[in-house]
């Protein structure tokens, strides 16, 4: 049945690229023929994807480390808006090949099947005509639609594919979507392609700004509110003046090619001196003024840097002042005791485990306590154990040493434990690690040793933070986690509880808008406000600052309102009021009292507890945070 699918598929592709079918899409024509004239490819043929050694796969990982970063909670969050089920979002290098993939669990073995597999080589002289790889190609956003696909072993595939530039206008990589479900139309992908091409956009702008941290960065744009946007012009200069890189919406606000740029002073295109500039320099450069360009053109523009009429801060030796909490709000008493616990107990070395469901803000509550300890100047390194393949999280965790395996690079490379010496590892999902490293990891805190793979050991000095949403009591029962690793990472267990039960939801609300306006005027109406605040927020703090970032981008005139909400919260029953409960009530304190009771009844073992309650640890966590019960409560 596949054959005969395969050979129609292939007596099309001969048809199309030769011409003979004028309603073809010119494209997809040009395509076909490269892969049969310069790839001498054959669509009917059936063949396993090309895949990277695991040496040259980790060393493309690392080459493209920051890119990695910051795309992933952009992947995640395009996979969260495509509604998840059925599709995988990609990231390859500007060769083609797979360096990250998000897709559920449950449907994996679909997209392996499909030959996207991580290390998996899909430019078009590997894999024929497909979404990344024509990309690569044409350097522009495209959708490759099932039988549009070169080879017939794909047809089952739809795949929507934008590049990504580095701020000297090479490609650096593709992010893609692809389905495997039949029923997608080519309509349908309409919708997907702007969510792929606004994700791209995203990921060069952020990797932009990095890049050129250090340097004086003009941002502008031709309407005031759209400075900060994505859309905006991006040009990056030199203490002296000199261009150093800009960005593709740069050269069309300027009307200029990339070449004439480069290297030129900055105040050669625009009405105003270099000290006039630099004088409008903030440190956040959120206030936007005008500018007018040399040919005539009207610009709003800030300028990120320090602004050259401050005086030069005298150097002398002075206590580096901590910053106090950054990237968390902490208005819920309980969660600020938490805090201040896990943090006592962080400076005297002792683990800490924090537990909490997806998106609830795990890592951020992990760097804070990093930023408030005495390791504040030191590393903080994040190892997300679901988001990295099997194959590839030794590798990662523990390094190796130089041809210690096939395509193992000359000097080896450091794993994220030697990352993080003298630092802190925060070992996100710690759930999902495979067994066989769990043991390695044990080794590790015991001897404080780390021993790359066909390396000798090194010591190290780092505090570790672990994080799951899982109950890991449970996969110590079943076996696929170590009672002994479990003990020795849970020193502290720290229970965050969901967006819905915060007593700080307001706080919180005010403090993310803050952030995501950068500086800017936004403020919510009214019924807004309360709509956000009733909001059950499945997706917790991560599904919120995703939600206000769009309103933040799309809000006229500094004000969101009711009708500005996405659909599926305006139209949202409140859920319990708020969680907003009397203080006095029976019930309550006919729960807290047979709380008090179990736990005495138990001695304070919380498993025990949970189970004669019948309710699960977290449950158990949140019920006592609300009635603010402590291990001190019957002192």
């Amino acid at each position: 049945m596949h054959n005969d699918q395969f050979s129609r598929h292939a007596q099309q592709v001969l048809t199309v690229a030769h011409g003979r079918d004028p309603s073809s899409d010119p494209s997809i024509a040009r395509s076909w023929l490269r892969c049969l004239e310069d790839y001498h490819l054959d669509p009917a043929q059936t063949i396993a994807p090309t895949v990277l050694e695991h040496g040259r796969l980790l060393e493309s990982r690392e080459r493209l480390q920051q890119v990695l970063h910051i795309a992933g909670s952009e992947m995640n969050s395009l996979h969260q808006q495509l509604s998840g089920a059925g599709h995988a979002v990609l990231l390859t290098d500007a060769r083609g090949v797979i360096l990250n993939c998000v897709t559920a669990p449950s449907e994996r073995k679909i997209f392996e099947r499909a030959g996207l597999w991580l290390g998996a080589d899909w430019s078009e002289a590997c894999e024929g005509t497909n979404g990344i790889g024509t990309c690569l190609v044409e350097r522009q956003s495209l959708t490759i639609h099932r039988d549009e696909h070169f080879r017939g072993r794909h047809t089952g595939l739809t795949c929507s594919a934008s590049p990504v530039f580095d701020p000297h206008g090479d490609l650096l990589a593709v992010l893609d979507v692809s389905s495997a479900r039949e029923a997608v139309s080519r309509q349908s992908q309409f919708h997907t392609m702007a969510l792929v091409n606004l994700s791209a956009k995203m990921i060069e702008s952020c990797y932009f700004l990095r890049h050129f941290e250090h340097h004086w960065l003009l941002r502008f744009h031709l309407q005031a509110e759209s400075v900060g946007l994505f859309s905006e012009g991006l040009l990056a200069f030199d203490g002296e003046g000199r261009i150093c890189a800009v960005n593709q919406s740069a050269l069309n606000l300027l009307g200029q090619l990339r070449g004439h740029l480069l290297g030129q002073p900055v105040e050669a295109f625009f009405e105003c001196s270099l000290d006039q500039l630099l004088g409008r320099a903030s440190a956040n450069a959120t206030a936007s003024w005008p500018l007018r360009t040399r040919d005539g053109r009207h610009l709003f523009a800030a300028l990120r840097g320090q602004a050259r009429s401050a005086p030069a801060p005298v150097a002398r030796p002075a206590v580096v002042e901590r910053p106090r909490l950054p990237g968390i709000c902490l208005g819920d008493p309980a969660l600020q005791q938490d805090f201040s616990k896990a943090l006592r107990v962080f400076e005297r070395d002792v683990p800490l485990l924090i537990n909490g469901e997806t998106g609830s803000g795990k890592e951020a509550f992990a760097k804070a306590v990093h930023l408030a300890s005495q390791r504040a100047d030191k590393a903080f390194v994040a190892l997300n154990c679901a988001a990295i393949p099997e194959s590839l999280i030794e590798s990662e965790l523990f390094g190796y040493r130089g041809g210690s395996f096939t395509g193992a690079r000359k000097e080896g490379m450091q794993g994220k434990l030697q990352q993080a010496d003298g630092g802190t590892l925060f070992l996100d999902e710690i759930g999902d690690m495979p067994l066989a490293l769990q043991t390695r990891l044990l080794r590790v805190l015991e001897d404080r040793l780390v021993v790359p793979l066909g390396g000798e050991p090194q010591a190290v000095n780092v505090r570790i933070i672990s994080a799951t949403h899982r109950n890991l009591l449970e996969r110590v029962q079943d076996g696929s986690f170590r009672e002994d690793l479990y003990y020795r990472l849970n020193g502290l267990e720290v229970g965050l509880p969901p967006l819905r039960e915060r007593s700080d939801k307001s706080q919180l609300l005010d403090f993310l808008l803050a952030q995501e306006a950068n500086g800017e005027s936004v403020s919510l109406d009214p019924a807004a406000r309360g709509a956000l605040l009733a909001f059950a927020w499945p997706g917790n703090v991560r599904q919120l600052r995703t939600v206000l970032r769009t309103l933040v981008a799309l809000c006229d005139e500094g004000r969101v309102g009711l009708d500005d909400l996405p659909a599926q919260i305006r139209q949202a029953h409140p859920v319990a009021a708020a969680q907003v409960k009397p203080v006095e009530s029976p019930l309550e304190d006919a729960e807290r009292l047979a709380l008090l009771t179990a736990l005495q009844q138990q001695r304070w073992h919380m498993t025990h507890t949970a189970e004669q309650l019948g309710v699960s640890r977290n449950t158990l966590y949140r019920k006592l945070r609300r009635h603010g019960i402590a291990r001190h409560t019957l002192s």
